[in-house]
């Protein structure tokens, strides 16, 4: 399963141009059911004042950021889950992601056709009922998923006995928790699984599983007040799933996108209230999401920010960089960007008895300035 994030909704919800200004890059916005048919695919920079205050320390020749995938999944409807509106092949497209943004159309415009059960006809705006569309179909996917494996599991029970049945037993207690809450509509994560159970799970890829994002597309006169109706009724759902929501507006957010002088971006921002882009919201919280973190390297020529999986030692950051770091690791020389705010430089920081020295056992945290010491 790929480090990605699929860009999920129904038709005509704002997704392509959302994807579009993530980007900056054209994706096809044309008010069209279907109009995305192959997923279009985006690296986008990750946003973050850490690597550029990193680099106000060193003035470096180049400063490399961390990155995200971003994937623009077309718009599902209902049936899609039987194949309506070429379904299977846009499920097949999520189930390859590690993350949902699960985009929701929360404005009114009556030259954009709504669209749910049908393609070809309008459908009132409501929030909570295009959400249920979507997380069902995916319900309903997921549940022929488990009905698939269930066969092999029983047939495997049968033929090799008691030994099998054990093996089996953390994915059969799993199934009892998430299949009564996939008939009705509702998502797998959020039955409450034990970490025996969602490993057992892992490897069916299952839709309502994976971390979901809720993406509340406004329209221009709710960006600085961050709401309106259709946001707090998404709010209200996501809170019941514990999922998170980020409120942008797409059509402000592609306006943007188009603005390369920082200070031009910085003021245009600032008129309707914001201090940062609500984009770089979104990536940064889908980075998160996704279990990956940061550490720096600074230096003249390069200041960079590395990814790494929360949880990962010294030893497997070094070879993120290269692969000869982590074979001939011997040491970790560390220190964090907050060190680096509060002291300014590294001789100070090292006067402070804040500069350390971190061995193989050493789990990288994010934020942390390391130096590596190898030997191949």
């Amino acid at each position: 399963m790929a480090l990605e994030c699929g860009i999920v909704g129904l038709p005509n919800v704002g997704k392509s141009t959302i994807f579009s200004a993530l980007t900056a890059a054209p994706a096809a916005a044309e008010n069209f059911p279907f109009c995305t048919i192959d997923p279009n695919i985006g690296i986008v920079d990750l946003p973050d004042e850490r690597l550029d205050f990193l680099a106000s320390i060193h003035n470096p020749k180049k400063k490399t950021p961390a990155s995200v995938k971003f994937v623009d999944i077309a718009g599902l409807i209902k049936g899609a889950s039987n194949g309506e509106g070429l379904g299977n092949k846009f499920l097949a497209n999520i189930r390859e992601c590690s993350v949902i943004a699960h985009v929701v159309r929360c404005f009114d415009n009556p030259d954009i056709m709504h669209v749910r059960d049908n393609a070809n006809e309008a459908a009132p705006i409501d929030p909570e009922t295009d959400i249920l569309t979507i997380n069902w179909e995916l319900c309903q996917a997921d549940l022929n998923t488990i009905e698939a494996r269930q066969d092999k599991v029983t047939r495997a029970i049968r033929s090799l006995g008691k030994e099998e049945e054990k093996k089996y037993a953390p994915w059969i207690s799993a199934v009892a928790k998430i299949k009564p809450l996939l008939q009705d509509g509702k998502c797998a994560r959020t039955a409450n699984l034990t970490d025996d159970e969602k490993n057992a799970l892992y490897d069916m890829f299952l839709l309502t599983m994976k971390p979901t994002i809720y993406v509340a597309n406004v329209d221009e006169a709710s960006i600085e007040a961050q709401t309106n109706k259709y946001v707090e009724i998404v709010k209200k759902y996501a809170a019941e799933e514990n999922s998170e929501v980020v409120v942008i507006c797409g059509k402000f957010e592609a306006d943007l996108a188009e603005i390369t002088d920082e200070a031009d971006r910085k003021d245009f921002m600032e008129s309707v209230g914001l201090t940062e882009s609500g984009l770089a919201v979104l990536a940064r919280k889908t980075y998160h999401l996704m279990g990956l973190r940061t550490f720096f390297t600074g230096g003249p020529d390069e200041c960079r920010a590395w990814t790494i999986h929360a949880g990962d030692k010294a030893p497997r950051a070094a070879g993120v960089i290269h692969t000869d770091f982590e074979k001939g690791f011997i040491k970790a020389e560390a220190y964090t960007i907050d060190d680096l705010r509060q002291y300014k430089d590294e001789a100070a920081i090292k006067a402070a008895g804040k500069y350390r020295q971190e061995g193989k056992e050493y789990v990288v945290q994010d934020g942390d300035v390391l130096f590596f010491k190898f030997n191949v």
